[in-house]
């Protein structure tokens, strides 16, 4: 980590946009495990009652996201940020007040959790749009990296800090400290302050829907990325989230184990955050691809399975090849789509690779039942590097440049049809 990739942090408003990021973050690693002692904790506490409340958020998050990303094309991006972690806030801090008070219904609670699910699809559009409206050129890569690298740190530490205060203060109180780090995340992004995008605002919802539809189907390397990543993830919830643990009781020693296993590749999450500021890849969506090859090693040292420590190097590697993968991606559609149009085309991408993640989640045990652990790891593991070998046929794929990066012959880039120029102009798509 450089000065020169440092040097974005001088601009107050990226400062205050990298402090809310993380703040944030931080609070949305926290509430996972406050809400689920919490609601474990409370009378009548079950399973189900938790699985239903984590349910309504998550799926009022995946109806709501494609509207958020119109809001987000429509207004200041800065204000529906503000708005929407004030909206978490108040959710976080009245769900706080029903468990310390020993008020708290399943009823109430989940209705809430909707709450901060339609917070989060309001919030993440805005997010991921906002940083080009700050950054732009050869810095926007390294901003990228280097807010990645915070929104990670803010999660590891999160995550660490609620353990910590659920057992010495209890999950009610934790929850009253996650709303408020969701209030200072406000604070702290009233100093990010970028104007509106020139996006019509007489269309209706459904007009606009489709117009964010078209931009994103437009370029072919675009869609057909977001489908790989798509099956990746499937494979990726099913062998990590439901047979890692599976693995890790059976034959690593059970949960500590696999907590050793996940801080592997946390931490190399944060070093792929470091990497990916000086990476300068002249096809970074050729290069995007390659990565999600890396995301497989665990899957077959899983299988076998083999020592901890190979285990814990292998997602230690993918940690890495994920982080590197979501900077080189995002910076690249950052580039290529039109700043009034990017906020849904984000959405559109966040729709098309997470709404899967629950399939895989669904799939995994009863395929490993017929199929076998192992065999099932291997396969997720073969079905990964096939469909990367796929895109990689696309000429779009292989072909997309950086924009300040010269063609293969050292002739001046032009966007030709198997050697694109991702377009940093914000006047049309391929």
């Amino acid at each position: 980590m450089t000065a020169g990739n440092l040097s974005v942090l001088r601009d107050r408003r990226v400062l205050a946009l990298f402090s809310a990021r993380s703040l944030s973050l931080l609070g949305n690693a926290m509430a996972p495990v406050a809400i689920a002692f919490a609601v474990l904790d409370s009378p009548g506490g079950s399973a189900t009652s938790l699985g239903l409340v984590l349910a309504a958020r998550l799926v009022t998050q995946v109806v709501f996201l494609l509207y958020g990303g119109i809001i987000a094309d429509r207004f200041p991006r800065h204000r529906i940020m503000i708005v929407a972690e004030l909206a978490a806030a108040a959710a976080q801090g009245t769900i706080a007040v029903l468990f310390i008070t020993q008020h708290a219904s399943l009823a109430m609670v989940a209705l809430l959790a909707t709450v901060n699910g339609m917070a989060t699809a309001l919030f993440e559009p805005a997010s991921r749009a906002v940083l080009p409206q700050l950054v732009t050129g050869d810095k926007l890569q390294a901003a990228n990296a280097l807010l990645r690298f915070s929104m990670n740190t803010g999660s590891i530490v999160g995550a660490s800090l609620a353990g910590i205060l659920v057992a010495t203060i209890g999950p009610g109180r934790t929850l009253a400290v996650d709303a408020a780090t969701f209030l200072v995340s406000a604070i702290l992004l009233m100093f990010v302050r970028v104007p509106a995008v020139l996006t019509p605002s007489g269309a209706s919802l459904v007009a606009q829907l489709r117009e964010g539809w078209r931009e994103f189907t437009s370029t072919q390397w675009v869609w057909a990325m977001v489908a790989q990543l798509a099956i990746a993830n499937i494979c990726v919830a099913g062998g990590f989230v439901v047979l890692g643990p599976v693995v890790a009781k059976a034959h690593l020693g059970g949960a500590p184990a696999w907590g050793a296993v996940l801080t592997a590749q946390a931490v190399g999450f944060i070093v792929g955050s470091v990497t990916a500021m000086k990476l300068r890849p002249r096809y970074p969506v050729r290069a995007a691809a390659l990565l999600t090859i890396g995301f497989t090693p665990p899957f077959f040292a899983l299988a076998v399975p083999t020592h901890l420590i190979i285990i814990g190097a292998a997602m230690f590697v993918t940690g890495m090849c994920i982080d590197i993968y979501e900077v080189l991606f995002e910076t690249a559609i950052q580039h290529h789509v039109p700043p009034e149009s990017l906020s849904r085309v984000m959405s559109y991408e966040s729709t098309g690779t997470f709404l899967f993640i629950p399939l895989g989640l669904a799939i995994a045990g009863p395929i490993a039942d017929l199929a076998g652990v192992g065999p099932t790891l291997v396969g997720g593991g073969v079905v990964i590097i096939a469909s990367a070998l796929i895109v990689l046929m696309l000429p779009s794929v292989r072909g997309a440049r950086r924009p300040d990066a010269e063609p293969d012959d050292g002739a001046e880039p032009a966007a030709v049809p198997d050697q694109p120029a991702l377009n940093p102009q914000p006047s049309g798509g391929a």
